[in-house]
Parts: C-alpha cells; structure tokens; sequence
C-alpha cells in the first residue's frame, strides 16, 4: 500500500510504502528516481509488515522499485498499488507513484 500526504506546513509530499509481512527477505529497499536510485532500507514492524516514509516534492510523478534480499539473493518487485507501470532499460517495469 502507498499513502500519500501532501503536508501544509511546508511543500513536500510524504509518500508511506507499507508492505505485507507475507514477503520473505532479510532486507527490503525502495530505490527510486528521486534518490537518483539508491536504496532506502524498509524498517520491519513487529507485526511483520514492512515500513518506509519518503518525501518527495508535490505534483510530480516518479518511478520505482523494490528489492528484496535474501539468503544473498536478490529478486525485484513492483507495487500493486503503484498508480501505473512504465517498462525500464531492463525489459521489465518501474512502478509510478504520483503525489
């Protein structure tokens, strides 16, 4: 799931990607367009989801992707929820979330 909040207090979107507990990994990372694609590490909730809050500038549209890693392998996801799909240099896609 995205959540998306556009903040009054200054001009900043705060996206929130919350992920299923169901998804195995020892590490999770967002890497994006707007991180000029370095990762950004997910916290794991006791519950078990998977949680990371970015800020992007409002009335953009980005691009990105998840990668798990486990047992040192590495395997790319997308989002469900993203608000589209665009293909990549890599002959699969990037998400796209709009704030």
């Amino acid at each position: 799931m995205i959540k998306k909040q556009t903040l009054k207090s200054r001009p900043v979107c705060k996206l929130t990607f919350e992920l299923s507990s169901e998804i195995e990994a020892e590490r999770l990372e967002l890497l994006g367009d707007w991180t000029d694609w370095q990762p950004a590490e997910f916290k794991q909730l006791k519950s078990g989801k998977w949680k990371l809050v970015q800020e992007v500038a409002p009335g953009a549209e980005y691009q990105f992707r998840y990668r798990a890693t486990s047992d040192g392998q590495q395997t790319w996801l997308n989002d469900a929820f993203a608000d589209g799909f665009i293909e990549n240099e890599f002959g699969t896609a990037n998400g796209i979330v709009r704030c």
